[in-house]
């Protein structure tokens, strides 16, 4: 019998024993649930609507590092509703400007071996510490911090291994978007990212953080990392020794496959517009003029991120064409590097310093000229993504983009010069005053709520005979910002789902929500990978008051179709990619006797009138998740049942 890898010994200690094979159910316990602004609203309502007395997770952390923008009373308001929640109901809160959710539970929350999850796809973070650390739609995180195990397939593990040391110039982020180039941004789907290997042991924390952070990109479950002798040092620097445990795989553990990566052989990459796999070295593009270069996000934040953008900046200052912009991933960070000096070389330099938070990553400020070139250390080049159509978004290292801002064009760092190099503090300043901990008497906080925070749409029981119009018909590795788009404005609706509502597909299609209130709703028809990216739920809950009900695509994104199950929009894969040609908007498509044909069979025949054809569609659906679909959605399941 083999030994166990780090997946399959995480859930050994969750009570799981034997791990389910590959495309089996798993129901996970949670050990601590983290919930941001711009989609914790949304699942603290559906926490309420749970009718639960207190959190039941050992841990629990409110964040709000998304829409600290504050244009207007929206943003505010519902930062007022988290943290009068959090009170109430037994949660952390972490008040505006502390930092991003996942460089900051890295520092002050995260324990090996724990599960997490988050409701923020970037959660996997968290495997940078050796936790199982998983990003869901909002309302299985509320279904979590109410006590409820969270549902998933069980995932293949693959190994990845890791030889040799990095060269000099070359940095963490180089790694995962090789791994991107190898699988691609739907090459993750089913599966679970293990590192192992000799190389494993050069990586920091914070180096380990950025590859399991953007390991999200592959469309994977999860990406983990063993918890060592690197991970106590981590740790120790936190003031959290006692948080260790170590875990690692045994050495003869098996895995569903092995990718190898040469850590050596490595060179400094990017991504180029507009996805994150479309990558390659930097010297192929190199001299590409840019306007703007930003350097942060939950990705590349940390200390060491930059201190190493402070070392190069040193001295020097940012091309008078090319704007630089800094944003802290926590005030830990911002402290830190106060209390280096390096604070002072970034500012003399030239860049421009913005409040700890996501900001320009969601598209919240910093949003680039017209045509213009963005060289970012974030994980997502989405088309728009930026707040600016037409920009063009790179992906890349810290080093790649400190050494181009002097520059003002991209360049290959390995022409500068003495590599920068920066040691790890032995202790980071510990600003936890600046978290609110639950009330002790819950009884008496009342949760406010401003005018924005509408109640929670339910979703409606699923019809005996499915029908209605095709709506729009997608391309491949269509994404949450193309369903529901990011930005200042657009996010500040996030608590107000009708409201929110009118600008699906805003950016593909501008009348699509005026078109689907007219039709009363419809279908969505899509390729492959349809839903990648953010776990905002509100890519389903926005298509649901619209009427949406059903997506027709060759594949799914995977936190995406947990959200569509969730609100009662039935995801449905063509058997052939080719059958996606044979549909088109304005189509009538008909599914008759719903509920025996969910009940008993794998295959759903659609009929389409107006071209008086019909095919096949399958449904892989759990019987749960068959049931949760025709009761309407999850809240509307749990309500039948009782619970």
């Amino acid at each position: 019998m083999s030994g166990k890898n780090l997946f399959e010994r995480i859930l050994e200690a969750h009570g799981i024993s034997p791990a389910p094979g590959p495309g089996e159910p798993i129901e996970l316990p949670i050990d601590q649930t983290l919930t941001q602004d711009a989609t914790g609203t949304m699942a603290c309502l559906q926490f309420e609507a749970l009718e639960v007395p207190r959190v039941a997770t050992k841990l629990s952390v409110s964040y709000v590092d998304h829409n600290t923008f504050q244009s207007g009373f929206q943003n505010s308001d519902d930062h007022r509703f988290l943290q009068s929640f959090a009170a109430k109901y037994g949660a952390i809160f972490s008040r505006p400007g502390n930092g991003i959710c996942h460089q900051v539970h890295l520092e002050r929350f995260g324990v090996p071996g724990d599960t997490l999850l988050g409701s923020d796809s970037h959660t996997s973070t968290g495997g940078g510490l050796g936790m199982l650390a998983i990003g869901a739609g909002g309302l299985d995180v509320a279904m979590a911090m109410a006590g409820h195990p969270f549902r998933l397939t069980c995932p293949e593990v693959v190994l990845v291994r890791l030889d040799g040391a990095l060269s000099p110039w070359v940095s963490a982020k180089d790694i995962i978007l090789k791994l991107l180039q190898i699988v691609s941004v739907k090459g993750g789907t089913g599966k679970l990212f293990e590192y192992g290997g000799p190389g494993v042991s050069t990586l920091s924390v914070p180096e380990r953080a950025t590859i399991a952070n953007m390991g999200a990109e592959t469309g994977a479950t999860n990406s983990i990392f063993p918890s060592d002798e690197v991970t106590l040092r981590f740790l120790e620097s936190q003031g959290r020794k006692k948080d260790f445990r170590p875990l690692a795989a045994d050495p003869d553990a098996s895995y569903a496959d092995t990718l190898t990566i040469d850590l050596g052989k490595l060179k400094p990459m990017v991504a180029q517009p507009h996805m994150p796999d479309l990558v390659c070295a930097v010297r192929e593009i190199a001299g590409l003029k840019l306007d703007q270069v930003v350097i942060g996000s939950c990705t590349n934040s940390s200390y060491m991120d930059l201190a190493i953008v402070a070392r190069i900046l040193k001295g020097s200052s940012v091309h008078p064409e090319t704007s630089l912009v800094i944003a802290p991933g926590s005030r830990q960070v911002l402290a830190a590097l106060a209390q280096s000096g390096a604070l002072n070389d970034i500012i003399k330099a030239g860049a421009r310093i913005l409040e700890c938070a996501c900001g320009p990553c969601i598209g919240i400020g910093q949003s680039p000229p017209t045509d213009g070139v963005s060289l970012r250390t974030f994980n997502r080049n989405f088309k728009g993504r930026s707040g600016t159509q037409s920009a063009k978004l790179y992906l890349c290292g810290p080093q790649v983009a400190a050494v181009s801002a002097l520059k003002g064009k991209l360049t290959d760092p390995r022409s500068f010069g003495e590599p920068a190099k920066v040691d790890m503090p032995e202790v980071f300043p510990m600003l936890d005053h600046l978290f609110v901990p639950p009330s002790d008497n819950p009884e008496a906080v009342e949760v406010v709520r401003g005018p924005n925070i509408k109640p929670l749409p339910r979703g409606r029981a699923m019809p005996e005979i499915l029908e209605g119009k095709v709506l729009i018909c997608l391309g491949h590795d269509i994404t949450t910002d193309d369903i529901m788009p990011a930005g200042a404005h657009i996010m500040s609706l996030r608590s107000n789902i009708p409201a929110i509502s009118e600008y699906v597909f805003s950016h593909k299609d501008p009348d699509f929500a005026k078109r689907a209130k007219d039709k009363d709703g419809g279908f969505i028809v899509a390729g492959k990978n349809y839903g990648q990216g953010s776990s905002r739920e509100h890519a389903a809950l926005a298509p649901m008051v619209l009427g949406v009900k059903g997506v027709i695509a060759c594949s799914f994104a995977r936190i995406h179709r947990a959200n569509l199950i969730n609100f009662g929009i039935l995801p449905m894969t063509f058997m052939t990619d080719d059958e996606l040609q044979q549909v088109q908007p304005g189509d009538q498509l008909i599914i008759e006797d719903m509920a025996r044909s969910l009940k008993n069979d794998r295959t759903l025949r659609v009929l389409n009138t107006t071209r008086a054809n019909s095919f096949e569609v399958r449904i892989d659906l759990d019987r749960r998740e068959k049931d949760v679909v025709m009761a309407g959605g999850l809240l509307r399941f749990l309500r039948q049942r009782g619970a």
